[in-house]
């Protein structure tokens, strides 16, 4: 585990700074080539990568600022941005990006949940290496196993300097893992009839049991915030039951419209095989 992989000069490049952008750029890899797949919107791919990366980053580090450790950074605010030294709320930058998606996609009068759907598999692949670039940072890190088991980080990071030299349960690295099952179970959904929008309600859906999940494990910013949940599993019960109510609503409205796609589709490919 490095967080500095070489310097240039003085200036350090992190390990966490080049996994972070990689994953941006891989997942708008994959998005791409989704949407060339599907035959829709594949020319606007990279530039919603871009723009909502950038957003994603934003959000990101807002969320963790504003909710989870604002105690610190109200009284340190030029610090804000240093997002090296850890705190990137995921839950934060997955908002702010799908918001730049939907801003985007009006603009082009793109049909915002039709192109969610198609990018659903790669925004969680994006999330998944982006928890790579938490475990080589130490930033997102878990509670303390009570064994002789587990993760023990360098002393230059913030899981060090929290728990010092206990071995700390491997959240971060189990939630990258379920996040690589869920990008296979998305892709999977989606060779099944399914109506518009169900793809992308069930990544928030299956995300957030995930994160829900894996929070009775972490051990950084885990205090609770409502009943005895933390920030990060109350925000999971509600975009689960969003989500849940999203993919019910969808497929009643757009079942019919679904099935029609789909007997059109099926009688083009007979066309071409004739």
């Amino acid at each position: 585990m490095h967080q500095y992989l070489f310097f240039i000069g003085d200036f350090p490049i992190r390990a966490y700074g080049l996994v972070l952008s990689l994953s941006i750029i891989l997942a708008t890899g994959v998005a791409y080539f989704l949407a060339k797949q599907d035959g829709r919107w594949h020319e606007h791919i990279v530039n919603l990568g871009i723009i909502c990366g950038i957003s994603g980053i934003i959000g990101a580090r807002l969320w963790d600022v504003f909710f989870f450790d604002f105690a610190y950074y109200g009284n340190h605010l030029n610090e804000i941005f240093y997002v090296w030294q850890g705190g990137m709320a995921i839950q934060g930058g997955v908002l702010f990006g799908i918001i730049a998606g939907i801003i985007y996609a009006r603009h082009y009068k793109i049909d915002v949940l039709a192109l969610a759907d198609i990018v659903a598999p790669a925004i969680i692949l994006g999330q998944a290496l982006g928890r790579c670039a938490n475990l080589l940072n130490g930033d997102a890190f878990g509670a303390p196993t009570g064994g002789s088991f587990g993760i023990i980080y360098p002393v230059t990071t913030l899981a060090y300097k929290t728990y010092g030299n206990q071995p700390l349960w491997p959240a971060e690295v189990w939630e990258g893992q379920l996040d690589f099952v869920i990008f296979a179970l998305l892709l999977i959904f989606r060779a099944f009839p399914h109506a518009k929008g169900q793809a992308f309600s069930l990544y928030i859906m299956l995300y957030s049991l995930v994160r829900f999940g894996l929070e009775f494990l972490r051990g950084d910013y885990a205090h609770p915030v409502f009943l005895s949940f933390t920030s990060a599993q109350t925000t999971s019960i509600i975009t689960f039951i969003l989500a849940l109510s999203l993919f019910i609503y969808c497929g009643v409205k757009f079942k019919d419209n679904n099935q029609t796609n789909q007997t059109s589709s099926i009688k083009s490919k007979r066309r071409r095989g004739k």
